[in-house]
């Protein structure tokens, strides 16, 4: 007999991906402690096991899964050949569907790329205080995206308008955004994407504390601080409109301590994932407005998982000792906001359970 733990292990399937096939009737532990309730399997178990985990990467339905596995040690493997080869004609029909439609889009993007206006300019000159601009890029450089096929968010966005610098960052499943002061701007809105080397490069110029110069003319964006430069030249692509993704306040807000829910997350319950996937907390927020963790077997249907990783990045981004959480619907983005300074915000895309 296999336990739960090993199993996990020689299958690839996260302890709770097996718990929850069991609870589902797709795969049954042999025997059960009635006293602990441990789960634990027979050797022919592991491959069924495997054989799950691999119509699950397939995106293959649970119901269909059931009859595979059942079918699956039988002498008549007929059902299981044709659930098989159902499933893979479906993906191949949505497959040509998603390009059909692909197309479509890339033909709307065509017919607007000669209508857009860029927000880049031939020349900007403006003030910003160092510890402020120090602190914006430090609440949104753990968001930017490390992915060579996104390169336009690869970088951080400097959104100029008014008297108002906002930075922000995204790698789609996390977005982060901070606003600084500036001074001889009076011209209309500026965007530039400054590369996330550049960005770092500029970060340790910002160590004193009077103001600094920040100029962009054409492609080029240039930091001075007294006789220190960093310069380099901007990211040629457009970034998403931030602002359509930015939540409302609303929603469940708790206020947490952040020392003490960092210890909370990184010893308390988490939901591992299957072989490559990210550890998860199973977040919610009780009657009293507290935040707790929710155990494996917790099936409130308001609980949030996210990603616990990229929750205490942004819990560090925030650098206060307190933080006010956003639990919106289990779909929502969590937001996570500075009580003192509300133009801070990250946002974490919550990760669908599959109980």
């Amino acid at each position: 007999m296999r336990s739960i733990g090993e199993t996990a292990r020689e299958s690839g399937l996260g302890v709770s991906a097996l718990r929850f096939y069991d609870r589902a009737g797709v795969l049954v532990p042999a025997w059960v402690d009635p006293v602990s309730g441990y789960r634990w399997y027979e050797p022919g178990q592991v491959e069924e096991a495997r054989v799950l985990a691999r119509l699950r990467r397939a995106g293959m339905p649970l119901a269909d899964i059931r009859l595979v596995l059942a079918g699956w040690s039988g002498p008549d493997t007929g059902l299981v050949r044709k659930l098989l080869t159902a499933h893979l004609r479906r993906l191949e029909q949505g497959l040509s569907d998603a390009r059909g439609e692909f197309s479509a889009l890339r033909a709307l993007l065509d017919q607007r790329e000669n209508a857009m206006t860029s927000l880049r300019t031939a020349a900007v000159r403006l003030s910003v205080a160092a510890p402020e601009l120090a602190a914006v890029l430090d609440a949104v450089r753990f968001a930017v995206s490390t992915d060579p096929e996104l390169p336009m968010l690869g970088g951080v966005l400097f959104d100029i308008e008014g008297e108002s610098l906002r930075a922000v960052a995204t790698d789609r499943y996390r977005m982060a955004v901070a606003r600084a002061g500036v001074t001889g701007h009076d011209g209309g809105r500026v965007q530039v994407v400054v590369p996330a080397p550049l960005a770092d490069a500029m970060r340790p110029l910002l160590d004193g504390e009077g103001a600094v110069g920040l100029s962009v003319d054409g492609d080029r964006v240039t930091l001075e601080a007294g006789d220190r430069q960093a310069a380099g030249r901007c990211l040629d692509h457009d970034f998403p409109d931030y602002r359509r993704l930015l939540p409302r306040p609303g929603g469940r807000r708790a206020v947490v301590e952040v020392a003490a829910f960092r210890q909370a997350l990184e010893t308390g319950p988490v939901r591992c994932g299957e072989a490559g996937a990210p550890d998860l907390s199973v977040l919610r927020v009780a009657d009293g407005g507290a935040v707790t963790l929710c155990a494996d077997a917790d099936d409130d249907p308001d609980r949030v998982a996210v990603n616990r990783a990229f929750l205490l990045a942004a819990l560090a981004a925030g650098a206060r000792d307190r933080l006010v959480l956003e639990l919106g619907a289990p779909t929502a983005p969590i937001a996570i906001r500075r009580p003192d300074d509300e133009d801070v915000c990250s946002l974490l895309m919550p990760v669908r359970l599959e109980s």
